[in-house]
């Protein structure tokens, strides 16, 4: 611990990403990465804007790629907001609308671990909301007094989905505070809380191009809700950094929503590999939790996570282990490409006990 850290800084618990491994060749399936290549409008967009345009700084309000996303989704302009990944519009919809010292936010007790992050650093106070042993959300568990709600939806890293109805239920129990629906992995299973904007002034829905778009590499999130709520994080974007996007993330960025059916080709392969998976893991003895994610969560009878994690690295292949009370006995498996996935369950049957 330095002696120059702030007294924030030393009470920090920062987020610990998955493993990116540069010494020794892996397949990863431990950090929700797309297993598949960005469309290739993408490519070209971003090589067209190589070019001298790289001196000027980009347009700070991300017009061109708003205007898209409100296109693609049936809104106006001023409900979408764009930024530096969903990390950073997570961040700052902590600072937009929870309150320091206010009543406690909530959110579940197994979930995106980041949300404890932001809240430590921000000084929010927050609950736990405790989930079932299978992991469900019960809604009624977020209708108390509370500074605002943050549900991921699908789950991490369970993978799990609460539904639409579910989410308003929420909304309504919640009328005068912001509920965040965090939407990461959306595009892989279930209805996105967008259709419920319309009715719920209150709702903050963020998405990012990083899953299903494949475009982690240039970091691109966005949040869509009423124009006061995008006022709100346009208000703290302009108090931190006016430039959160570069021109060639823009240009990728706008490339890769107006190529929907590659989008579409490649979520649809990614969810049949993804049930494909699951049903043959069941076969060998793994509890699957359902998932309308692009990632699995697993569990062994009888071998402990911990050595199945040892084993499968040892065999050259990563999965996310979180050693944390409630998930300590689960695997989260990203889901590869089916070559990346047969190589995975077979190194699996190699494993004595299975």
């Amino acid at each position: 611990m330095s002696r120059f850290w702030s007294d924030v800084n030393k009470r920090l618990s920062p987020y610990t990403p998955g493993e990116q491994p540069r010494n020794k060749k892996y397949i990863k399936l431990n950090t929700n990465e797309n297993p598949y290549p960005p469309s290739p409008g993408v490519i070209a967009a971003i090589e067209k804007n190589l070019n001298g345009s790289l001196r000027l700084y980009p347009d700070p309000s991300c017009e061109e790629l708003r205007t898209a996303i409100a296109e693609y989704y049936n809104l106006k302009k001023e409900q979408v907001y764009a930024g530096n990944g969903s990390d950073e519009l997570l961040a700052f919809a902590f600072l937009a609308f929870f309150n320091p010292g206010g009543p406690r936010i909530l959110f579940p007790d197994i979930t995106y671990s980041f949300y404890k992050v932001y809240a430590a650093l921000l000084k929010i106070d927050y609950e736990l909301v405790l989930l079932d042993d299978d992991f469900s959300i019960h809604p009624e568990m977020f209708f108390k007094n509370n500074g605002g709600v943050i549900i991921a939806n699908p789950n991490a890293p369970t993978g799990k989905f609460l539904p639409l109805e579910s989410v308003a239920d929420i909304l309504e129990h919640n009328s005068s505070k912001v509920v965040i629906i965090d939407e990461a992995y959306i595009d892989f299973g279930g209805d996105s809380a967008v259709g419920l904007i319309e009715k719920y002034p209150n709702l903050l829905v963020i998405q990012t191009f990083s899953k299903s778009r494949a475009l982690a590499g240039l970091r691109v999130g966005f949040a869509l809700g009423r124009e006061e709520l995008i006022e709100g994080l346009d208000r703290i974007k302009n108090s931190v950094n006016s430039y959160t996007l570069d021109r060639l993330s823009l240009a990728g960025a706008i490339a890769a929503i107006e190529d929907d059916a590659y989008f579409q080709y490649v979520r649809r392969k990614i969810t049949a590999s993804r049930e494909r998976v699951s049903g043959e893991l069941r076969e060998i003895g793994f509890k699957v939790i359902p998932s309308m994610a692009n990632f699995i969560f697993i569990t062994h009878p009888f071998i402990p996570a911990a050595e199945l994690f040892l084993k499968l690295k040892g065999k050259g292949i990563l999965v996310r282990y979180f050693k944390e009370p409630g998930i300590d006995n689960y695997l989260r498996v990203s889901i590869g490409t089916d070559e990346e996935m047969d190589l995975f369950t077979g190194a699996l049957k190699e494993i004595p006990g299975i």
